[in-house]
């Protein structure tokens, strides 16, 4: 058989079963919506909300603990080469590797210990002295002085 005699064959099978088809449809009745139908969705829908918020708090309290040994670990600077390269500078217990960084990898360009370490003070930074921080204070205390005029 060719491909129009397999098309034909086909569009005379659809057109047969439609009648069935719409028979089934209209033999179905439509229930009535009831508060009990409602409540039921109400609940169910409460539930599934109830479950998605307790997984979203729990990554949060899971993602929030602290690895053993995770302080040891920071990355000390950084260098961006082009648009998806960087050179990072990572602080690994009293080492610092030189790494390179592009999408598809990541390779160690150079390990420094001891004395060769480029920076080894931790920087201590000050989020009162930070300009942000300032602008901040300075917005709270002037509505402070507003809502204490009125």
């Amino acid at each position: 058989m060719s491909c129009k005699k397999y098309r034909t064959l086909f569009s005379g099978l659809l057109i047969g079963w439609m009648p069935v088809c719409l028979a089934e449809v209209e033999k179905q009745t439509l229930n009535a919506l009831s508060y009990g139908n409602m409540l039921n969705w109400l609940v169910g829908l409460l539930l599934v909300l109830g479950v998605f918020f307790l997984c979203v708090w729990s990554m949060r309290k899971v993602n929030g603990l602290v690895v053993n040994n995770a302080d040891k670990m920071r990355v000390v600077g950084g260098l961006s080469l082009g648009m998806r390269e960087k050179v990072v500078l990572l602080q690994v217990g009293k080492k610092q590797l030189l790494l390179g960084v592009t999408p598809g990898r990541i390779d160690t360009l150079h390990v420094l210990e001891g004395e060769d370490c480029l920076n080894t003070e931790i920087p201590q930074v000050n989020i009162a002295e930070s300009g942000f921080a300032k602008h901040l204070l300075q917005a709270i205390q002037a509505r402070k002085g507003r809502a204490d005029a009125q």
